[in-house]
């Protein structure tokens, strides 16, 4: 699932990939407008399961971080308010998720990023990371 859920530089929130043109995808949004536009090559688009965190061991795809977050908030929205904590606090709630991050690769802008990814899926019913990928990875090609 988490391979058709794209990032757009520029524009806010997460968009769920509905075709391809000639030049062109075109992307809804996830939130509740299911406002469809098209997203262009020169843009950067990036694909949710494309994305991993830097530890201090290997790369964690983002998939398990989501899991992971959503184990330690119960399947709700984060409960850290992304707007009124502080550098220090972000970091030690990202710790209680992956506590082997790298602090110096992983950027607050990041940590912010993810947390608030995750927010928008589970506010939009999007809950079944794991499952949703390994359904994907068993379909035969």
């Amino acid at each position: 699932m988490l391979k058709t859920i794209l990032s757009i530089s520029g524009k806010p929130g997460l968009y769920k990939l509905v075709s391809q043109g000639k030049n062109m995808l075109i992307v809804e949004s996830i939130s509740a407008d299911k406002k469809r536009i098209p997203a262009y090559g020169n843009e950067k688009i990036v694909s949710l399961g494309d994305i991993a965190v830097y530890t201090e061991e290997a790369e964690v795809p983002l998939k398990e971080i989501f899991v992971a977050l959503q184990k330690k908030e119960e399947g709700v929205a984060a409960s850290i308010d992304l707007k009124k904590a502080t550098a220090n606090e972000l970091r030690d709630y990202f710790a209680q998720i992956l506590p082997s991050f790298d602090r110096d690769r992983v950027y607050l802008t990041d940590i912010k990023k993810i947390i608030s990814w995750y927010n928008i899926l589970i506010l939009n019913g999007i809950t079944d990371f794991a499952a949703q990928e390994e359904a994907l990875e068993v379909s035969p090609e």
